[in-house]
């Protein structure tokens, strides 16, 4: 069973929400918060699967409320649900270690279906919002640490992170690289683990911010692609 916590300010969004996920056999909504520091309290008290987060909210905003849970409970994934779908969003959501981003038009089946990849340790980011965005915004803060960050893996591990960088999915990087799906799901295991990120979203967000891969190419032990 997947525990679901919402969070957003208005309450008739909440119901929405809930009515959908509440309505499948594998979800099950276990509270509502309806500000930022309620959705921390309760996900630091229930320590449900996925928190539904909406960004504008009063007290504390969804941005920050997902920057205190991913520092406090590794186990809950964020999933940000709004209707600003505005490029500095994505990046900000994605740096504060949301695991997925979906604007709120967004139909019930897909949202069911995001609740479902989030929880079980991947990424979901909208079709619409491209990883070029998060290549424009990556290029943009300070970044003085991040290239230390990889300098314990191997080459065959650089490959992998970049082609999750690009988008693939870990069926696409075995046949890229002619591996497995089983061994190309373990490179990106152990890669995540040896950088100290969550999930793939935030792999992306550090293979650009490193200089690993710049906007429009992939970049591979000096080789472009």
């Amino acid at each position: 069973m997947i525990h679901v916590v919402l969070a957003d300010d208005q309450t008739l969004v909440r119901a929405g929400f809930r009515s959908i996920l509440d309505g499948e056999p594998d979800i099950t909504v276990l509270a509502e918060a309806a500000n930022g520091l309620e959705a921390v309290r309760m996900t630091r008290e229930l320590r449900p699967d996925v928190v539904l987060m909406d960004i504008r909210m009063p007290e504390l905003d969804g941005l920050e409320a997902t920057r205190r849970i991913a520092a406090e409970n590794g186990a809950s994934k964020v999933l940000i649900l709004t209707t600003f779908d505005l490029d500095e969003y994505v990046y900000d959501a994605l740096r504060s270690g949301a695991s997925g981003f979906l604007v709120k038009d967004t139909e019930p089946t897909e949202l069911i279906h995001a609740v479902r990849v989030v929880a079980r340790g991947d990424a979901l980011i909208a079709p619409a919002i491209t990883r070029r965005l998060i290549a424009e915004f990556a290029g943009r803060g300070p970044r003085p640490t991040a290239g230390l960050r990889l300098d314990g893996l191997t080459t065959r591990e650089r490959e992998v992170m970049a082609l999750v960088a690009g988008g693939l999915s870990n069926d696409e990087i075995a046949a890229q690289l002619v591996l497995s799906p089983a061994t190309a799901k373990t490179h990106v295991s152990r890669i995540m683990s040896k950088v100290g990120v969550r999930d793939r979203a935030q792999l992306v967000v550090l293979a650009y911010e490193s200089g690993m891969v710049r906007p429009g190419w992939l970049h591979i032990d000096g080789e472009d692609h």
